[in-house]
């Protein structure tokens, strides 16, 4: 029995040690792939990198291409390095060296280049041959990297710059406008510290231009600009704030540098606009999810955590895109979403994400209602405690900055504000009153109001009549004329000519005997000039008269209104001045009434201070006066303008003008008579008046620049 049993042990440990000796032959086997020599030649034209290994590799290996700098990367899974070192020096065409790194299990193979290209690999027995595409021009993006030349100098003779001016464009970017002599002149632009540095070759600068602008109230990054003589170059140094970028452009003989915010958002994998991370070429069949995952996470500096959930396989080719772009495309094409954290990035299937932060939200929610209040004062300076709590409370609770517990008490003796809530949401409002609570600006608004007139009045006419006084022994004679064997009087009127034949006993002196009665009309209150004449015989009974009368009138007149007012930036402001003119009405019960209507010359604006420095007016202007008497009462000229301009600093604009031309011409004479040449002036009246009246607003906004006047 011991001897069966031995002999059972024997066997036992016979098979346990076959067994370890296959598994140490499979281990062997499984890390028989090393990679043993590595050499570089040119076969038609083309540049081959040959790598040698130990056994066939079972399929192309995946890989993918960098462009800055220049790279073409192979992964070997399950490879070892047996050259001995791990960096192989190339230096041929544009092979610069090779490097082998080994982790884990897999080695990877990277093939520096001095330029970017594109690359074909194939297998030959048990060696892997990688044939290099060539090479058409440098990349524009390595360029970039090492230069700061915008424009190589090919001005032979050093000239002045024509212009430099500063403006803010789109998205609150700041322009730096350089206007050159032509557009042969070099550019260097490069970024120094916290400043930009622009360097324009063989330039001077005019003296009219060797200034510092400060330009912080435009409401872009730039905060100045300052521009002097370096040598045989001129210098523009820029000085932005926070995050910014910039980028440079020319157009003929201008040369912009536009410097803009860089919005950070923390959710994206790199900051600017649009997709900014570094170049990369990929292209793999069916290929798992997970280990594309890990290539990019190779080629960049996060950590990829995924979800189990995610696998599945894709086919992906794509030359010179940038990587974020590249991960973007592998999510939408899985379905997947991501989630940044620091340098960690979380992928998982959409549903499982938002199903996370549902879960998440509903936690914090949960610790709100638990969480202990506290009651914090906070004294405000510029702005009411009233009107600061209202916008606290304001709007749905969603919506709120303050949590459904929380509540806000004003005290406006002291203009404070007490507010209960959690602690974020007291964090909240406190950053909150720091954006409100500050001094606002204040605008002085001068308007002034001209009214202007200007009339010219022409009047010309005659009076002409006769009187035959010869009756009754009042100055000898008789009356009339000879007509036959009968007699005739002439005169200017009917009761003239029966007071001169004795018909009625009217006297003589009190009756009209004129024919033609066109005098000169008064203008302006004041009555015309007049000449007469009289032809009369040797009795003095017969008279002939005759009376030019003329005006003319010329006035000029002038009315300003300046009224001007002080109010903050956004604050209505009102000044009215006028009269009210009692009149008298009719009441229901038949009695009457004294009510007023007013005329008065009233400014009402709000100003606006624009990022620019420049001021936005809502303007309503009226000016009124006393108008005619009527039964109804009195009526009121009025004159209204409603409007909105914009107008810079301490400039003026006109906002609207009234005028009014009033011609007239009249021409009045007696039939006939009245054209008759030389004679014919005396039997007609003519006259011409011209009436201009014009009205002009002028309004000047100016910014208080006495800060401590403000507060």
């Amino acid at each position: 029995m011991n001897k069966q049993n031995m002999m059972a042990w024997r066997r036992v440990v016979a098979c346990v040690g076959w067994l370890l000796l296959a598994g140490a032959s499979l281990s062997a086997q499984a890390q028989s792939t090393v990679v043993e020599s590595v050499s570089s030649s040119i076969q038609g034209g083309v540049e081959v990198v040959r790598i040698d290994f130990s056994q066939p590799l079972p399929a192309v290996p995946a890989g993918f291409t960098i462009q800055s700098p220049a790279r073409i990367a192979l992964d070997i899974p399950g490879a070892s390095n047996g050259l001995g070192r791990s960096t192989v020096e190339l230096n041929q065409g544009n092979l610069r060296s090779m490097n082998v790194v080994t982790a884990g299990d897999r080695t990877r193979l990277v093939l520096n280049l001095k330029s970017p290209t594109g690359y074909k690999a194939q297998l030959q027995g048990k060696s892997l041959l990688v044939s290099l595409d060539a090479v058409s021009g440098v990349a524009p993006a390595a360029t970039a990297a090492v230069t700061s030349q915008f424009a190589e100098n090919r001005a032979r003779d050093a000239q002045p710059i024509k212009d430099l001016d500063f403006r803010r464009g789109p998205d609150a970017a700041g322009r730096v406008m350089v206007e050159l002599p032509n557009n042969q002149v070099g550019v260097d632009i490069r970024q120094q510290g916290q400043q930009l540095v622009v360097e324009f070759l063989k330039s001077t600068l005019p003296e009219g231009l060797r200034r510092k602008l400060d330009v912080s109230d435009f409401g872009t990054p730039v905060q100045t600009v300052t521009t002097f003589q370096a040598g045989d170059r001129v210098r523009v140094v820029i000085e932005p704030k926070g995050q910014w970028e910039h980028s440079a452009y020319q157009s003929d003989n201008q040369f912009v540098v536009e410097v803009r915010q860089q919005k950070v958002d923390q959710s994206k994998l790199t900051q600017g606009p649009g997709y900014a991370g570094e170049k990369l070429s990929l292209n793999f069949q069916n290929i798992e999810v997970r280990s594309l995952l890990q290539v990019i996470a190779d080629f960049t500096n996060f950590n990829i955590v995924t979800s189990d959930s995610v696998a599945g396989a894709v086919t992906l080719r794509l030359k010179d895109v940038p990587w974020d772009q590249a991960l973007d495309i592998i999510l939408q094409a899985k379905g997947l979403g991501m989630r940044k954290s620091g340098n960690v990035l979380w992928i998982a299937p959409k549903d499982e994400i938002a199903s996370k932060e549902k879960l998440e939200l509903e936690a914090r929610a949960a610790i709100q209602n638990l969480e202990q209040l506290r009651t914090q004062a906070f004294q405000l300076n510029y702005t009411k405690a009233a009107e600061i709590a209202a916008q606290l409370t304001a709007g749905p609770i969603a919506n709120r900055v303050l949590s459904q517990r929380g509540s806000v008490i004003a005290e406006p003796r002291t203009n404070q504000i007490f507010v209960t809530d959690v602690g974020s949401r007291i964090d909240q409002v406190q950053e909150l009153i720091a954006k409100l609570d500050i001094a606002v600006r204040q605008v002085l608004i001068e308007a002034r109001i001209v009214e202007a007139s200007d009339t010219f009045g022409k009047s010309l006419g005659a009076r002409l009549g006769a009187v035959d006084l010869r009756t009754d022994n009042a100055r000898g004679g008789t009356s009339g004329y000879g007509v036959g064997n009968s007699r005739a009087s002439v005169t200017g009127t009917y009761d003239g000519v029966s007071a001169q034949t004795g018909q009625t006993t009217t006297a003589f002196d009190t009756v009209t005997t004129t024919f033609v009665n066109l005098p000169a009309v008064g203008v302006g209150g004041f009555n015309p000039a007049s000449f007469a004449l009289s032809l009369f015989n040797a009795g003095a009974n017969r008279f002939l008269n005759l009376e030019l009368s003329a005006l003319e009138a010329d006035g000029r007149g002038k009315l300003v209104s300046s009224p001007r007012v002080i109010t903050a930036d956004k604050t209505k402001a009102l000044i009215e001045q006028g009269t009210e003119f009692p009149y008298q009405q009719a009441t229901s019960s038949g009695a009457t009434s004294v009510a007023f209507r007013r005329a008065t010359l009233k400014l009402e604006v709000t100003p606006q201070i624009t990022p620019e420095g420049n001021i936005i007016l809502d303007l309503d202007i009226s000016k009124d006066s006393r108008g005619e008497t009527t039964a109804a009462g009195i009526a009121i000229n009025t004159k209204h303008i409603r409007t909105q301009v914009l107008v810079e600093n301490g400039g003026t604009v006109v906002i609207g003008g009234i005028f009014e031309l009033t011609e007239t011409e009249n021409d009045t004479k007696v039939p006939f008579l009245g054209d008759l040449p030389a004679v014919g002036f005396m039997f007609k009246n003519k006259s011409r008046t011209s009436n201009k009246q014009e009205m002009l607003v002028f309004i000047t906004p100016k910014m208080l620049a006495d800060r401590s006047a403000a507060r």
